[in-house]
């Protein structure tokens, strides 16, 4: 895993003098927390390519930018960020085409599919990945995403090119490029819509997922490779069930390939429960040593609360799995201090480059992966497997389902009782009016519904269970591995996501709604699937989320954050915040919880517009 970025300039020689290569070391710099290990830059006349490696396949072979000269002609250059899982199949492919390898590397299997095939090598990659392609002979790049979006990769147009990186820190860095931020760009930022392509910076746009972005003198143009297509489901549900199974085991076994310390991440939930289990069998039938597992938890006095949506902590239930299956397990505990300190804040900020306003979950992310680096390079998670499989309650919560909204934005506006959702609580009202985050999202709800594809033969509750899937695998999963990417990439951690192979997502995806839940439950599928190999309190434990600290200090330290805010009077997040809701906050005898979401938002705002010293246009 790694960072990748890079300036195509049509018009001007970019080795010529230092500038060019000045600026392509500050963009390639911003991608060191991505690539730890080694990097490289690489300068063309109308090309610069940089790269940040994270050495997981083939340790000493793999370096990058990759450059080949076929045929004595100019060369083709890459820089590439992910994993190719099917890369041996691919290569004896190749061999067998007359190419020839100088290394063990995923990386020269993905140059070499491209002097085979050309931007045809899209459909052939199995994997998590984001590249680009610099091809001198025809003076053109190609940027490449995987088909769910795991590896992030966005661009931004110039006059007489394109810049690009992994990151919007790496575009940022190039003078031609700046951070504004206008009403449409503060609506996708603050309306849990998610929609592909779009970021909330003005023209940094991101190579939605299943696509190809081709980068000529003539202009840009976008080609989608892959989609969640309409078939046809012949699989009784005994076969349904083994047929996922079949495929599980596959990728597990896939995506165990790596020449560094690899672990698990271990809820005790279902999901991260199946992965880990399927792991530790795949390694022990090798002859390999046991799994390491990492789960997080909280310090404070308390710390667990039962709630409606949380019954059980999940600490027991991860030793009891890691039991089970034989796992080295190792607990890392955080506390409310860290959680609220500020610089934790403007770490998880400066990984995401934008406000996440989540507070808790994504410092506590970033700090969890922190202590997993100590010990692991890669790390594989059970994300995506509620997208997938039906987890959430909005599958199952008729009003949620009927709603026509993004239900999961439909359920946090339920949860507070207004038009806007929790987050949203401490900004300003004629800010709030402006936006009118319920017109943008079911703008941007309409056009997600129309590109769902449906059998003419579907009853009424199959398309719209359909329709539900489809949203959930194409924009709310897209929140969640963003998040995962960033926090993990930030400490040089490679986190694989195994429910995100394009197989089992276009096969479940076509699995009818009966099969999903034929025992009544949510992720009926899934937990048939792995029954045997999970203890029955774990294969029948209820969903239970992402933790949050219920630490009595968190909402209090919040409080005292948003209480500097306003004492500071400079913050450039006070325009965007009521004054009156502000005080609310601030009053001795409101419960802190109520406005926990609220005051994350406040300070995430705060700390962004200062680091970042982002233009509003509102």
């Amino acid at each position: 895993m790694c960072g990748i970025t890079g300036w195509v300039a049509f018009d001007r020689d970019l080795t010529a003098g230092p500038e060019g290569r000045e600026v392509l070391d500050a963009m390639t710099a911003t991608q060191l927390c991505r690539g730890p290990d080694a990097g490289g830059v690489l300068l063309q006349p109308h090309a610069a390519i940089g790269h940040r490696r994270l050495a997981v396949i083939d340790v000493e072979g793999g370096t990058q930018p990759m450059a080949v000269e076929p045929d004595g002609r100019p060369p083709a250059v890459l820089s590439y960020s992910g994993e190719v899982y099917n890369h041996r199949e691919l290569r004896a492919e190749l061999e067998a085409a007359g190419h020839r390898f100088r290394t063990r590397s995923d990386t020269e299997v993905v140059l070499h599919a491209y002097l085979e095939w050309g931007e045809g090598l899209a459909e052939r990659l199995n994997g998590m990945f984001a590249l680009a392609v610099w091809d001198a002979r025809s003076e053109e790049l190609l940027l490449v995403r995987d088909r769910m979006g795991v590896k992030p990769l966005h661009y931004h147009p110039t006059a007489d090119g394109v810049v690009f990186g992994s990151e919007p820190k790496a575009l940022l860095a190039h003078p031609a490029v700046r951070p504004v931020v206008d009403l449409d760009g503060l609506r996708e930022l603050l309306g849990h819509t998610r929609t592909p392509g779009l970021t909330p910076y003005r023209g940094i746009r991101e190579v939605p997922p299943g696509h190809v972005v081709r980068v000529r003198r003539g202009g840009v143009t976008v080609r989608r490779y892959w989609a969640l297509e309409a078939r046809e489901h012949r699989d009784g549900l005994a076969n349904t069930v083994a047929t996922v199974r079949a495929l599980l085991d596959d990728i597990v076994h896939r995506q165990l390939d790596a020449d560094v310390p690899l672990c698990s991440l271990l809820s005790g939930g279902l999901d991260s429960s199946a992965i880990t289990a399927l792991a530790a069998r795949t390694l022990r039938a090798a002859g390999a040593g046991p799994l390491r597992s990492f789960s997080v938890d909280f310090s404070g006095p308390g710390e667990f609360r039962a709630s409606e949506v949380r019954e059980t902590p999940d600490g027991p239930f991860a030793r009891l799995l890691a039991r089970h299956v034989g796992a080295d397990h190792s607990v890392i505990a955080l506390d409310a201090a860290e959680l609220t300190d500020r610089s934790r804040r403007i770490a998880a900020l400066r990984a995401r480059d934008l406000p996440g306003g989540v507070g808790d979950m994504d410092v506590s992310l970033l700090l969890l992966f922190r202590g997993v680096r100590r010990h692991s390079t890669v790390a594989l998670s059970g994300e995506s497997a509620d997208e997938l499989f039906g987890g959430y309650r909005w599958f199952h919560d008729p009003e949620l389902v009927a709603t026509e909204d993004f239900p999961w934005a439909a359920d946090l506006t339920r949860i507070a009782g207004a038009g806007s959702g929790p987050r949203e609580q401490l900004l300003d009202a004629e800010l709030l009016r402006k936006l009118d985050l319920a017109d943008y999202r079911r703008a941007r709800y309409r056009e997600a519904i129309a590109e769902v594809p449906h059998l003419d033969a579907a009853g009424p509750l199959e398309r719209r269970m359909r329709e539900i899937s489809y949203l959930n695998l194409t924009r709310f999963v897209r929140i969640l591995l963003d998040r995962k990417d960033r926090m993990s990439m930030a400490n040089g951690l490679e986190v694989r996501v195994p429910f995100c192979d394009h197989r089992l997502v276009q096969y479940v995806f076509n699995t009818p709604w009966a099969m999903k839940s034929f025992d009544g439950r949510e992720k009926s599928l899934l937990r048939a699937a792995v029954r045997d190999v999970l203890p029955a309190e774990i294969a029948d434990r209820p969903k239970s989320p992402y933790p949050v600290t219920t630490d009595p200090h968190y909402p209090a330290q919040l409080r005292a954050g948003l209480a500097r805010l306003v004492d500071a009077a400079d913050s450039p997040a006070l325009d965007l915040l009521d004054r009156r809701r502000l005080a609310d906050a601030l009053a001795p005898d409101t419960d802190p919880q109520s406005v926990r979401l609220g005051a994350d938002l406040a300070l995430d705002l705060d700390a962004w517009l200062t680091e970042y010293q982002v233009t509003l246009e509102l």
